[in-house]
């Protein structure tokens, strides 16, 4: 007898940050396209570039991206690649999946604590961009926002891959 499928394991807070965050990346999204075509309108039109643009550029890129990704494993639209799927089998396809998974909570956790550290040295001396000045401890917190959470919804589909036996698309 086949036994009920199981409901994903899920939270209702990580969920909520995910989409929070990713809200917050659609507004550095806005922004980036904005000054992107400001600076190219002033810069060739006017002849007079918009100082500090790049700076903006990058850090919104760092918001952009860090704070996309925890979403984007949520809804599974991270590029997957199936090539021997067929040939690995179940089994493979489960460990690979546990495996993954796995490394990616590690490696982010890494990414977390070294983020932090730097957050601390940011914010102790004062760090900032060369023109505009912008305060670089900021960026730091958000890096460490968006891997943490990231890797909570990572840990959450492992439970699931655990619980189930199976990825939730497949």
């Amino acid at each position: 007898m086949d036994q009920p499928r199981r409901e994903p394991a899920h939270s209702t807070l990580v969920e909520w940050a995910v989409h929070s965050l990713t809200f917050l990346s659609a507004v550095a999204l806005g922004t980036l396209l904005a000054v992107t075509f400001a600076s190219v309108i002033m810069r060739y039109v006017f002849n007079a570039p918009i100082l500090g643009s790049n700076e903006i550029i990058q850090l919104a890129s760092v918001v952009l991206v860090m704070l996309a990704m925890p979403g984007a494993a949520q809804a599974g639209m991270h590029i997957r690649v199936d090539v021997f799927d067929q040939r690995i089998g179940a089994i493979g396809r489960l460990t690979g999946d546990v495996l993954t998974r796995a490394i990616s909570v590690y490696l982010l956790g890494i990414l977390a604590w070294r983020a932090w550290g730097k957050l601390l040295d940011a914010a102790e001396f004062g760090d900032a961009t060369n023109m505009l000045r912008i305060p670089l401890w900021p960026f730091y917190g958000l890096l460490i926002l968006g891997s943490v959470l990231y890797a909570l919804v990572l840990a959450i589909q492992l439970v699931d891959i655990v619980r189930t036996g199976a990825a939730r698309d497949e």
